[in-house]
């Protein structure tokens, strides 16, 4: 496998991760949570999920020939939210991560030194990609923190748990040693 392929292998990896920590932290509330807001200044998980899929529809929507800042995107408009239930923030959702998801999954490894364009910026598909492995991660991490608050005491965690690290490292490192992205196991495991 060529360095440019195992990169965008590792990339799709990474990001199915995220997008499956996203979903499991919203599994976990009822429907209204998804709609809180604390003050002004802080944005539901609903309107997160608005912007992440704004970003997704803009930047990968034929992102290869036309500048990854679309004219038809409102920006401003994801971050008010009118999304009504459950059903439409999953759909809204969705849709963002088909565009992106189909958007990576038509690459081809030696497209990845192209130069695309962000607001008139040049950027080879590579820093692209890694752009949005800053971004997309931010904001489910995000979710995931909101989520946690939202829902107490009835937390299932996402990651290692509390005060387990050492039954953790124990299991993993009684395995043999092997080459394996880190997010094939957490991606069993979050399912």
């Amino acid at each position: 496998m060529s360095a440019d392929n195992s990169y965008l292998e590792s990339a799709k990896k990474q990001f199915l991760y995220y997008k499956a920590l996203g979903e499991k932290a919203m599994e976990q509330l009822e429907p209204e949570q998804l709609f809180v807001a604390v003050n002004e200044d802080t944005n539901s998980i609903a309107t997160i999920v608005k912007h992440i899929s704004g970003n997704m529809l803009s930047r990968w929507t034929d992102f290869l020939t036309s500048d990854g800042e679309k004219e038809w995107r409102k920006r401003d408009a994801e971050f008010e939210n009118d999304l009504q239930n459950k059903q439409e923030v999953l759909s809204v959702w969705n849709k963002g991560w088909d565009c992106f998801e189909n958007a990576l999954n038509e690459l081809k490894p030696e497209q990845l030194s192209d130069i695309i364009y962000i607001r008139n910026e040049g950027h080879t598909v590579i820093e692209a990609i890694n752009r949005q492995l800053a971004h997309y991660p931010y904001h489910i991490g995000q979710i995931v923190f909101y989520a946690k608050q939202l829902k107490k005491s009835d937390w299932s965690s996402l990651s290692i748990p509390k005060n387990k690290s050492g039954s953790y490292n124990a299991e993993k490192f009684a395995k043999e040693k092997e080459i394996k992205n880190f997010t094939d196991d957490e991606l069993k495991r979050l399912k």
